[in-house]
């Protein structure tokens, strides 16, 4: 008899993934405690990279077995990923259902042009975020927003004294129980 296993990703910690297994449930999907697998990890982290998910194929999907996904990209954003991931489960016998597609044979050509289709879309909106992303920081740039780190108020000042102080940056470094290359960013200044 074929087992179901579900694969539920959040990219977050601030996310979770019980609106992911209670979808498929509620698609009809029997799935066990034991057989859900959920982790936390960027999309764009190749799929065999994550440790979960590399454990469940590893050591628990069987020929036979059905793997359940919310959507497409819960598998990951790369195009290309997505469909090494696709095609090494089906040479395993696993059988993958996405709920994001309708109901067809993904072995059959019609089945792997729809995930060709909807991976690359995938791919697009990922690198659409990025785009905003980095069009956002450099908006913030422009505003005057300074990024990066904040400088911890005083350690400029206090370097500087320990500094005319006659120590040396390592000196000034156990003094003011700062690391040495937090001294060398603010020895110059």
């Amino acid at each position: 008899m074929s087992r179901v296993f579900a694969y539920c990703r959040v990219s977050t910690t601030e996310q979770t993934t019980e609106n992911q297994l209670f979808a498929i449930k509620k698609a009809g999907f029997a799935v066990t405690r034991e057989r859900c697998v959920s982790e936390t990890v960027s999309g764009s982290t190749e799929a065999m990279k994550r440790p979960a998910f590399r454990a469940m194929v590893e050591h628990s999907l069987e020929q036979g077995d059905t793997l359940v996904v919310l959507k497409l990209d819960r598998l990951g954003r790369d195009a290309i990923d997505v469909q090494k991931t696709i095609d090494m489960l089906l040479d395993r016998g696993v059988s993958l259902r996405s709920l994001d597609l309708p109901n067809v044979n993904l072995t059959s050509a019609e089945g792997k042009l729809m995930l060709q289709v909807f991976s690359a879309f995938s791919e697009f909106e990922r690198n659409r975020i990025r785009e905003r992303t980095l069009e956002g920081l450099e908006r913030a740039k422009a505003g005057g927003v300074k990024l990066g780190r904040p400088v911890a108020a005083g350690t400029t000042r206090r370097v500087q004294e320990a500094k005319i102080d006659g120590l040396s940056q390592s000196g000034a470094a156990r003094r003011l129980g700062i690391s040495i290359a937090t001294v060398k960013r603010h020895w110059n200044l």
